[in-house]
């Protein structure tokens, strides 16, 4: 089995932390027309998984364990009443709450602590999850080596998997309803430490647990909704 040493990834994470995680050019999602109708009012905790955070041999690698007890609670793994319209297995992205519902049905959701774009690259609209990846390779848009030139060398060869990727452990891509990528993902981060956060260039990122859990959870295809909140 592949191991790998947290500690000696720490540079790089940081050199990477507000980075961008695509590698083509397409249009954005459309926006919502009434965005905060998809809102629900505060959740009632039903269920918690504070014990899922572990340490984790996953694919050869081993995620190392998350000091739980530093994240706030609102922003750990739980199911929570949530009444929605939408179908089960809808994924509804709430930028303002740094949350994010993976809908289960009668009236629950599962609900995970995320980090979002920082200001001026956000977005909000409809797409769908095209396709999935576990231990993704990185690659970065030509857009963002021009302004972190460090980078500039994963643009065509990429970043390997491993523990310092920014994609985490998954990745979720998202596409908008002509069948284009939308340069957005749902994926994994090794900065636990930034969920709740506006830090990243856009992509949804999530606890690497955490985003283990939701990728087990979706099945690609334009069935598999998601929405983003401003």
């Amino acid at each position: 089995m592949r191991t790998r040493n947290a500690m000696t990834a720490l540079g790089l994470v940081a050199m990477l932390a507000s980075a961008g995680y695509a590698t083509t050019a397409a249009a954005k999602p459309s926006a919502i027309a009434n965005p905060a109708a998809t809102a629900a009012p505060a959740a009632d905790t039903i269920k918690t998984f504070d014990g899922d955070y572990g340490m984790t041999s996953d694919n050869g690698f081993e995620l190392p364990a998350i000091p739980i007890q530093r994240v706030k609670p609102q922003f750990r793994r739980q199911i929570v009443s949530y009444k929605s319209d939408e179908a089960e297995g809808t994924i509804i992205v709430n930028t303002r709450e740094r949350h994010l519902y993976y809908i289960l049905g009668n009236g629950e959701a599962m609900r995970y602590g995320i980090g979002v774009g920082k200001q001026g690259f956000s977005w909000s609209g409809t797409a769908y999850v095209a396709w999935k990846q576990e231990w993704p390779n990185w690659h970065p848009p030509k857009e963002m080596a021009v302004r972190r030139p460090e980078i500039a060398k994963y643009v065509d060869g990429g970043m390997n998997p491993g523990l310092s990727n920014p994609l985490g452990a998954r990745a979720m891509y998202l596409y908008n309803d002509k069948g284009q990528d939308t340069l957005f993902r749902l994926h994994g981060t090794p900065e636990w430490a930034s969920i709740g956060t506006a830090a990243s260039s856009g992509c949804i990122r999530l606890i690497n647990q955490d985003v283990i859990d939701l990728y087990s959870r979706v099945l690609p295809g334009r069935s598999t909704k998601v929405i983003v909140i401003q």
